[in-house]
């Protein structure tokens, strides 16, 4: 083979290779695959320390899934307020001028709370009231790549309340009533002046966690929670609230009370009753009340004169009954129904019969 066609066989082959190869789009610039910015930090005084909520994002600048997130890193600044907070640079995995105060391995959580993608942080270190802290946070994926810096979540330290005192919950049907006395200090020993408000916790069993369920507005000391479960024991707290300056304050959940619904509207009276008399006997009949969770009815008598006097029971669907050893003389019968409430709830009185035994 000459020189020439060597060559052009080896620019065949070549040009072959690349085609196999594929087309391969332009290459990704590094700072689209970063993972995006917390855009919702948040920051609360709850008890006597600062808690810091967010959300890790879910995809990366370039609006990819991100899937690999494994840091979170939170940096705060504290200063005497007035002015704007200092701006949040990232230089270096870090925020200039701001102090790191905790990493937050997103993949193993320890102390720090981790529910999906939601985080709950609580900073208790070196806090002085009157102080404003400004928090940031940057998270990162398993190659170091780091995010742009979130926005800035600034509070003021203040002194919460103590917990609401005497804390009651009355049963109702399908509700529970709680109230509760204002709590008289701060948990700096300081006098709680003001109208404090208040949110009301709720738990489904007296070992699983509390959550909020209601609000009460300042100076309310009395809620209802309604559309519950009849006999279902639920277990409540009260949390007070105190805003000053743009900041709220949270206290300590009050002492659990339970309380458990229950029905309290009675059944409709039974209808009918019939009364057929015999030598020292009393046969009685009725229509049953139509409501399906009637357990049960009650059979009252009196003489001429007397009160009804409960004189026997039936089960349902039974609706008759037999009273028996009943002396010479007339007497009026009545029959109401009762509920399978825990605490059963009894009808009015059915029509009253009048009998003359012989």
């Amino acid at each position: 083979m000459s020189p020439r066609a060597r060559l052009a066989a080896g620019v065949a082959l070549a040009a072959l290779g690349l085609a196999a190869c594929g087309r391969k789009g332009p290459p990704v610039a590094p700072e689209a695959r970063v993972p995006q910015a917390v855009a919702d930090l948040a920051a609360v005084v709850r008890e006597s320390a600062i808690e810091l909520t967010w959300t890790n994002p879910p995809r990366r600048v370039d609006r990819t899934p991100l899937r690999d997130l494994t840091r979170a890193s939170v940096f705060r600044v504290d200063d005497a307020g007035g002015v704007e907070p200092k701006a949040a640079m990232l230089v270096d995995s870090a925020i200039a001028g701001y102090t790191e105060i905790a990493t937050v391995r997103l993949d193993a959580p320890a102390t720090t709370r981790v529910m999906g993608n939601r985080v709950t942080l609580t900073d208790r270190r070196n806090l002085t009231y009157g102080r404003r802290y400004t928090y940031v946070v940057v998270t990162a994926d398993s190659r170091g790549r780091t995010s742009p810096p979130s926005r800035r979540a600034s509070v003021t330290y203040i002194a919460a309340p103590e917990p609401p005192a005497n804390v009651t919950a009355q049963p109702g049907e399908r509700e529970a009533r709680l109230a509760w006395r204002p709590p008289t200090r701060l948990v700096d020993g300081g006098p709680a002046t003001g109208a404090l408000a208040y949110e009301v916790l709720r738990a489904a069993a007296a070992d699983t966690e509390l959550t909020a369920v209601a609000s009460a507005a300042p100076g309310q000391l009395a809620l209802t929670d309604r559309e519950l479960e009849n006999e279902h024991t639920y277990y409540y707290a009260v949390r007070a609230v105190r805003t000053e300056g743009g900041t709220t304050a949270y206290s300590a959940p009050s002492a659990r009370v339970a309380v458990t619904p229950r029905k309290m509207t009675p059944p409709s009276p039974p209808a009918n009753l019939v009364a057929i008399p015999s030598e020292s006997t009393v046969r009685l009949s009725w229509s049953p009340s139509p409501e399906p969770d009637v357990s049960g009815y009650v059979v009252y008598r009196a003489d001429a004169r007397g009160p009804f006097v409960r004189v026997g029971s039936t089960r349902t669907p039974t609706t008759t009954f037999i009273d028996r050893a009943v002396p010479r003389g007339t007497y009026r019968y009545a029959v109401a129904a009762q509920d399978s409430a825990s605490l059963p709830n009894q009808s009015g009185r059915s029509n009253e019969v009048t009998v003359t035994v012989p």
